[in-house]
């Protein structure tokens, strides 16, 4: 039994309990994504907001149009 918490395994809160393991790994950064984050097919939020709308737009196989001359 845990001589802080008084709990054996130790309660997630105390000083004494083991790092929680990430569920995923970023694929950008490579930090650990943990219950309750939220990420985008492996990437974490963080690194999302470092993308460019262009950036969004490639990752769906889409691109920005060029507009032509008026007729």
């Amino acid at each position: 039994m845990c001589m802080v918490c008084r709990q054996y395994p130790c309660h997630s809160g105390c000083p004494n309990a083991p790092e929680p393991k990430p569920l995923l790994i970023c694929m950008q950064c490579g930090s650990g994504i943990y219950a309750g984050d939220k990420h985008f097919n492996g990437v974490c939020e963080e690194c999302l907001g470092m993308y460019s709308v262009k950036d969004w737009l490639e990752m769906f196989g889409e691109e920005l149009e060029e507009a032509g001359e008026a007729i």
